[in-house]
């Protein structure tokens, strides 16, 4: 009788042992799953959310106190020149997929010239560099993106055409005020006249070109080489301070134009060595 309570007593041990064990693996491998889900979830973040920033908001910090004001950015934005017209003529997926490769290629650049991007809207694309992170060199990085978009651009064809698709791209340097807005789904926003004007500067530009104003030029290395502009002039730019304008009701043309009190030029990157 103690021989057959001993066993048992030992097969009860085993199976208890081997329970503790397939629940330790199951812990173990939930614990490896909820860091895979906990990586997923920051890289998701920090598509919205510049990385410094997010962490600020994990730590306990209210979204308002991410606010903060930067003296100098550069601000580009881009758009597919006649994409309503493409758009009209090819299916719904074939923009989806058009824009999916376009964007994938200017998510790459953007990585490799360590530029921030802001947001998209529909074929719209605006990046920033100064702001989370303040660069002394911010102008340069963006026309360097600048440049390397005009280059990527032509690898990819209207589907109605056969023809390589073709960007205008306008770029400012400026003041911004920059924070998280938004409960729901927040996202990192700039805001202020540099902003509106960047986005002119794109408005305003022509096919395959990159249209930089005097302050973006100001801050160039010498190896970047622009030509004042001619035959090309900026409309009333809406929602901009007046103090930006010498009148907030004139036409400028862009190779001699009061844009500002200062009169400043405006410029087309050309060449990159």
């Amino acid at each position: 009788d103690l021989m057959l309570a001993g066993t048992q007593q030992s097969v009860e041990l085993k199976l208890a042992l081997d329970q503790e064990q397939q629940k330790s693996k199951k812990l173990e491998e939930s614990m490896k799953r909820l860091d895979e889900e906990m990586k997923r979830t920051d890289e998701l973040l920090y598509q919205m959310i510049p990385k410094q920033v997010a962490d600020r908001l994990r730590a306990g910090e209210n979204a308002i106190t991410t606010c903060e004001m930067f003296d100098s950015v550069s601000i580009l934005f881009s758009d597919v020149v006649t994409f309503t017209e493409i758009c009209s003529r090819i299916t719904p997926m074939q923009v989806v997929s058009m824009l999916n490769g376009m964007y994938s290629i200017f998510d790459r650049l953007s990585e490799e010239n360590k530029v921030y991007k802001v947001e998209t809207i529909g074929d719209a694309y605006m990046v920033v560099s100064g702001a989370p992170q303040r660069e002394t060199d911010h102008a340069e990085r963006v026309c360097k993106m600048a440049l390397d978009m005009v280059d990527a651009i032509t690898t990819l064809h209207d589907p109605s055409t056969g023809k390589h698709l073709e960007v205008r791209i306008g770029v400012h340097t400026g003041t911004v005020v920059a924070g998280v807005v938004g409960l729901k789904m927040p996202r990192y926003c700039l805001f202020g006249d540099t902003v509106n004007i960047a986005s002119k500067m794109e408005s305003t530009s022509e096919s395959m070109k990159i249209h930089i104003s005097q302050p973006t030029k100001d801050l160039l290395p010498s190896s970047y080489h622009a030509t004042p502009c001619s035959k090309m002039r900026i409309k009333e730019a809406e929602n901009v301070h007046p103090q930006n304008f010498a009148t907030t009701h004139m036409f400028y043309y862009l190779l001699q134009v009061n844009f500002y009190y200062n009169t400043h030029s405006y410029y087309y990157v050309l060449v990159f060595h």
